[in-house]
């Protein structure tokens, strides 16, 4: 049995498993932000339910460059996830934060939410966690 738990504790071993870690916390928020953006981009979805602001050309302009930079987040967030993360691990983290992303945006002000800063702020947010992640 003490031959069995020095195998399975050997320092190797938590040297991978606490460096596994921070990876998959990051993918995992990751996650997260990428479901809020989806979910905030998602009420701006029928053309009249926008707030005049976000009708404008300005504001289809950050909602459509927004869009694409978090589909760019996630792809390049999944490749990382792909080479750095187990695939069970990856599944179960990035699952929880997208399972988690609708409790969490009840906190954010709908000024917030219905607006450019939302999208901005999650959009960027990806962006620093998806260069975080690739770093």
């Amino acid at each position: 049995m003490s031959r069995m738990l020095r195998i399975l504790f050997s320092a190797g071993q938590a040297v991978r498993m606490s460096i596994a870690v921070i990876p998959l916390a990051l993918f995992t928020i990751l996650m997260l932000a990428i479901s809020l953006h989806g979910l905030t981009a998602s009420g701006h979805f029928p053309r009249e339910t926008r707030l005049p602001a976000m009708s404008t050309s300005a504001g289809l302009a950050v909602l459509w460059l927004t869009i694409l930079i978090v589909l760019t987040c996630l792809l390049a967030g999944l490749f990382a996830a792909w080479r750095l993360i187990p695939w069970y691990a990856a599944v179960i983290g990035g699952g929880g934060g997208i399972l988690v992303a609708p409790l969490v945006l009840q906190w954010f002000p709908d000024r917030f939410v219905d607006g450019k800063r939302g999208l901005i702020a999650f959009a960027a947010a990806a962006l620093l966690l998806t260069l975080l992640l690739l770093a």
